[in-house]
Parts: C-alpha cells; structure tokens; sequence
C-alpha cells in the first residue's frame, strides 16, 4: 500500500501509530465518507443491534457535518466512556502490534479511505470499515471488556501456536457476529455492519448458516475471507460472549488441535440452528 509523504513510515512511533492530521483528507474523500454513511445507515436502521445504532449516533460518528470525523474528538468521547482510545495507523499493522493495543484498550483505526474504484469491496480495511463498523460498539461496556479480554487471550495464544483458532473467533463475533435480540437477530459485527451487501445477505438470505454460539465449534470452522460468509455464529447476548470466552484457552486449544476442520458451509448434526 502506498502512503502519502506525510504518514511516511519514518514518522510513525515503533508501536506503529502516528498523530491524526484531519486537514489530509480531500474534499472527494470527505464526499465518499457521506456516501458510504447515507447509503449504510438506512440498510442498518432495523437490522443492526440497538446498541451499535445508538453508539453510532452517540458518537457522532455518521451525523458529522464536516465529512470523515477529528478521530481525536471520538476518541476523547470514548475515553470517557469505556475507557478505550482510538489510535492511528497506516492500514495492516503486524498481528503482535494490533493484539497489544487492544490489550490496552486500544483500537488501531487505518486513516485512508476507499477509492470509488472499492466502494462496495477492499481487502485490507480502511477508515471506513474501522471508524463506522468496529469503534461504536467499544463504547458498550461489557463488548468493550471482551475486546480487551480477547487481546490478552491472543496475545498468549500467539505463544501457544492457536493464533489461527483465536483468529476464528475473532472473525465469527467480532468481524461477522450477530445476536440474539426480542426483535429477532441483529447484525453486530463490524464487517457486516460496515457492507452494503452483507448487512441484508446475513439476516435475510437463505442461503448461509446461522449456528447458536459455540466456542469449540467456531474455533474448527473455516471461513471466506473475500467472499459473503457461508456461517454466522449467534450470541444470545453480550454477556454470554464475555463469559464464555474469559476461562484459559489452553485446554481448549488442545481440544480443537485433535479435531477435524470443518467447512464453511458444513452443518454438523450437533449444531442449534438458528431461524
């Protein structure tokens, strides 16, 4: 990925970040900010949990006038909420890198924006995706505690050679979850919350999975990185999610190791399907 002079890797801090320079951006990459939120907001008003929409707006995050939002201003707002900062960074940072800062109740959120020619699709995630999927729900304080739990989880796991079974798990809640709800199931996960496509595919086609929440099995489930996601996993709430993922993974690491893989699209006779 090629950066601007300005965020030149020499002026960046070992652990990756740089000061947020609002004055950056342009005023077509502030347009594709608008364009993004006016066309997601809508496709999430009964679809995505209530406490992403109302973190989202809380935050100001999709209501700011001035286009791609001061991340300093949010991350002071989120601060005094959850006690989570928002820091900056170039796109992809080294997996040990992103782990320690959510371990300290650190999200790294990528500074560029999309082109037009990846307005609906992009590889490695931008301001977009970062911003508006993932830093709204990190000012719920049980979610914001499970991230920071998961970071000093899969920091030890890098250790323990299950980096690959803790990034399952990160997909399948914090990228593609969804919940439980009295309404019926809501989107919280931010890849699905920050796509156009998946935020109606996940809820409404009957074509992929939607599997009750189990550790064991979402960890031995492969997924599609570049494609619409053929299982989503189900918490009942976000409680469960913390409880069930605070206990030492040790155990159930050796568990998984001795299991056989299963496919994306694989329905076990075991498994609670969710309608």
């Amino acid at each position: 990925m090629t950066l601007r002079a300005d965020t030149h890797p020499s002026d960046m801090r070992p652990d990756y970040t740089f000061d947020f320079d609002p004055s950056q951006y342009t005023a077509e990459e502030h347009a594709r900010w608008h364009f993004l939120c006016d066309r997601q907001k809508p496709l999430l008003k009964n679809r995505a949990c209530k406490e992403y929409l109302q973190a989202l707006e809380k935050l100001n995050i999709v209501t700011n006038a001035d286009g791609i939002p001061d991340m300093r201003r949010v991350s002071d707002m989120l601060e005094k909420t959850t006690r989570w900062k928002i820091v900056t960074v170039p796109g992809l940072i080294p997996g040990g890198v992103f782990l320690e800062h959510l371990s300290k109740r650190q999200f790294p959120v990528t500074w560029w924006i999309r082109g037009e020619e990846q307005i609906d699709y992009l590889k490695e995630p931008d301001i977009f995706h970062d911003l508006f999927g993932h830093v709204p729900l990190l000012s719920n304080p049980v979610f914001a505690d499970y991230m920071q739990q998961f970071g000093m989880g899969a920091m030890k796991a890098r250790g323990l050679k299950a980096t690959k079974l803790i990034t399952r798990l990160y997909w399948f809640t914090v990228e593609f979850g969804l919940i439980k709800t009295e309404d019926g199931l809501r989107i919280y996960g931010s890849g699905i919350v920050s796509s156009a496509k998946e935020s109606a595919y996940s809820l409404e086609s009957p074509v992929p999975n939607r599997l009750g929440f189990d550790l064991i099995r979402m960890m031995r489930t492969n997924y599609h990185y570049d494609d619409l996601q053929a299982t989503y996993f189900v918490i009942d709430s976000f409680e469960q999610l913390f409880d069930q993922t605070r206990p030492d993974f040790t155990d159930y690491y050796t568990t998984v190791k001795s299991l056989p893989e299963i496919a994306p699209d694989e329905v076990l006779p075991t498994d609670r399907i969710m309608r």
